[in-house]
C-alpha cells in the first residue's frame, strides 16, 4: 500500500487557510471561523435547529444558554456558511464540526466513538490513511438548496486537500427512534450502500440496531430514497459508505447511521479543482 507523506503545516500556513474564503456566490460564502463570536453564532444556529425545530432533549445548561456546545466544540475546526447581506451576528446560515484525526488522538478521541466501534477501522488504515470525522451539520431553514450544500462542500474539499485527508467520516441521523417506522430506509441503506469487507464499522454492541429489516427485493428503492433526509441522500451522492447496524440516540430523537466517504470516491466536480494531483495520489492508495 502507498504510504500517503503529509507534511507538516506551519502556523502560517494555517492563519492563511483560516483567512481565506473556501468557497463563494453572491452574498454567501463558505470560510473557517475566525473567532470564538462565529464559534457561538455557529452553536446558537445549531441549537435552534436541533432543539427548537427538530425537537431534541436539551440538558438544563443547553436550554439556559440557547446554545449547543460540549466539550469537543473548543478541539474542532468550524467550517461556516455565511450571508454577508445580514445583519452583524445573524450571518452564520450554515456549519459543519470537523475533527481531523490528529487533533482527536491528542485529546479525547471522535465523538462518534459512543455509537459506533472505530477501532478496527483506525488499525486498519495505518499510516495510508488520514481521517476527518464530521458531525453537527446544519443550515438555516430558508437556505436548505442545492447551491449551499454544493457551497459547504465545495468548503470540505478545500479543507480536505489543504490537510491530505483520505477518508472522512460520521454519523448521520433519521429523524425518529422507532427502528421498525424507519425499516424501508434502513434497509435501503444496509442492502444498497453497505461499506466493503474491512471498512464495514459497526454500531456499539450495546446501542447496536439491526438495519437489515426487510427481504431483498421486497420495497420500492424510490420510496426508500424518497424516506431519507436531504443531508444523507446528499451523502450517498458524494460516494459514502454505510457501516453495520444503526443507534437510536433518545435526547436527540434519531436514529444514526454511520458514514464513511473515502475522499477518492467524491465526483470529479468536487475533487478535480480542489485535490488536482493530490487526487491522482490518493487513487494508488489500496481499499
Amino acid at each position: 500500500m502507498t504510504d500517503l507523506n503529509h507534511d507538516n503545516l506551519t502556523t502560517a500556513d494555517e492563519a492563511d487557510f483560516d483567512n481565506r474564503d473556501l468557497a463563494r456566490a453572491g452574498s454567501l460564502v463558505v470560510r473557517m471561523a475566525r473567532s470564538d463570536v462565529e464559534c457561538v453564532e455557529a452553536q446558537k444556529l445549531r441549537y435552534e435547529i436541533f432543539f427548537e425545530e427538530m425537537g431534541a432533549r436539551p440538558t438544563a445548561d443547553v436550554a439556559a444558554s440557547r446554545i449547543d456546545t460540549d466539550s469537543f466544540d473548543p478541539i474542532c475546526d468550524h467550517l461556516l456558511a455565511l450571508d454577508e447581506s445580514r445583519p452583524e451576528g445573524h450571518r452564520v446560515v450554515g456549519t459543519y464540526r470537523l475533527l481531523r484525526q490528529e487533533i482527536a488522538e491528542a485529546h479525547q478521541g471522535f465523538y462518534s466513538v459512543h455509537e459506533f466501534d472505530l477501532e478496527p477501522m483506525i488499525a486498519r488504515a495505518g499510516p495510508n490513511h488520514r481521517f476527518l470525522e464530521f458531525g453537527r451539520s446544519c443550515v438555516h431553514r430558508d437556505y436548505r438548496s442545492n447551491p449551499i450544500m454544493q457551497l459547504l462542500w465545495r468548503g470540505i474539499a478545500n479543507y480536505l486537500a489543504h490537510h491530505g485527508i483520505t477518508m472522512m467520516f460520521g454519523c448521520a441521523s433519521l429523524a425518529g427512534t422507532d427502528p421498525d417506522s424507519m425499516a424501508l430506509p434502513l434497509t435501503f441503506l444496509a442492502q444498497k450502500f453497505r461499506a466493503p469487507e474491512g471498512w464495514r464499522v459497526p454500531a456499539v454492541a450495546q446501542r447496536y440496531i439491526n438495519m437489515n429489516r426487510l427481504p431483498e427485493g421486497s420495497y420500492d428503492e424510490r420510496a426508500a430514497l424518497r424516506a431519507l433526509a436531504p443531508l444523507v441522500k446528499g451523502y450517498l451522492r458524494l460516494g459514502c459508505w454505510i457501516g453495520d447496524g444503526a443507534v437510536v440516540d433518545e435526547p436527540f430523537g434519531t436514529t444514526d447511521v454511520f458514514i464513511l466517504l473515502p475522499v477518492i470516491n467524491l465526483p470529479e466536480r468536487y475533487a478535480s479543482h480542489f485535490l488536482g494531483e493530490g487526487k491522482e495520489k490518493l487513487a494508488r492508495v489500496q481499499f
